[in-house]
């Protein structure tokens, strides 16, 4: 069932109504939480905003917040899980009538640092704010009832707040809006695909190949797509850094990123053909020749070299800083 999207004026109590939550879901997040941030646009003073009230509480073990979801069910919260946002665990209030979004993140996520540095922009330009406040009421009577497009359709104006705002870090998505997929394709194209038609686009409608985006700062600047297999095991078929940027490590934080993903969802190894060119990359990573064996049985070229890392020997838990 698609929500209404209601945009209203600001109010007064929602300060408020984030310290109460905020007491309650400390005590069910125990020891774990450092510290529950007030975000998004109820956070603004004076913003028209969506009345939901949207908090990011700190944590010292993401994966230590599974442990506390009856805690958060016995406040009557859903648990989403990381519900697209990777390392982030979602919950959600109030089924038909929305009240609350909870997003966790662990302590040195750069996620934590750009949602934050938008809260504090926007409440220190004004005309930013009125600007944001009139593409959300624009959007919301555009797509009343589309809650998904209501949300893509702010993608732009935050890329630029973030360009901005003075935040700086790497982070890694799940490609989600009609940009993110946009520079999916372009970058898949450019570096891969360059002479023939993608034939690989079925991908991106299935739940076993994840497609992520790598942002420097605000831009868009990598792309990895992995291949879910049965057994704890999963296949790197593409990570790709655009040349602008490539010697100065971001490609290695990008698949530390990937594998650490992966070690949180269970997955023991990742394996990976890699060509000739990029084989000393990965020794440097810690990869080694191992059995691809790949269960779909895709022909590659004989010149690649098979190797594979055994994630449950790395460390795949502690947050990767920008």
């Amino acid at each position: 069932m698609k929500r209404n999207v209601e945009v209203v004026p600001y109010d007064s109590n929602w300060p408020d109504l984030f310290t109460t939550e905020a007491v309650l879901i400390k005590q069910a997040l125990g020891n774990n939480c450092i510290a529950i941030h007030h975000i998004g646009s109820t956070s603004i003073p004076g913003l028209s905003a969506k009345p939901i009230i949207d908090m990011l509480p700190v944590v010292r073990n993401i994966l230590e917040v599974d442990q506390a979801i009856i805690a958060m069910e016995n406040l009557g919260y859903e648990s989403k899980g990381e519900n697209g946002m990777a390392f982030r665990r979602f919950f959600q209030k109030g089924k038909d009538v929305r009240t609350h979004h909870v997003h966790v993140y662990e302590e040195g996520d750069t996620e934590i640092d750009r949602y934050l540095k938008f809260r504090d922009w926007m409440r220190s330009h004004n005309e930013d704010a009125r600007s944001y406040a009139q593409l959300k009421l624009e959007l919301a009577e555009k797509f009343p009832q589309d809650m998904l497009q209501y949300c893509f359709g702010k993608d732009d104006f935050v890329a630029n707040i973030d360009a901005k705002d003075g935040f700086h870090g790497w982070r890694m998505v799940k490609a989600l809006t009609d940009r993110e997929w946009a520079a999916a394709r372009a970058l898949r194209k450019q570096y891969f695909f360059k002479l023939n038609a993608d034939p690989y686009t079925w991908t991106f409608e299935h739940k076993d190949h994840i497609h992520f985006i790598f942002y420097k700062n605000a831009e868009i600047i990598g792309y990895a797509h992995i291949q879910l297999w049965l057994e704890g095991r999963a296949a790197l078929r593409i990570i790709v850094i655009d040349e602008r940027y490539r010697h100065a490590g971001f490609g290695s934080q990008f698949l530390k990123l990937c594998e650490r993903w992966l070690g949180h969802q269970g997955f023991k190894k990742l394996l990976v053909q890699s060509s000739k060119e990029a084989y000393p990359f990965y020794c440097n990573q810690g990869y080694t020749e191992m059995p691809f064996n790949d269960p779909d049985g895709y022909e590659t070229s004989p010149q690649d070299i098979e190797v594979g890392k055994d994630l449950a020997k790395g460390k795949v838990n502690g947050v990767v800083h920008g």
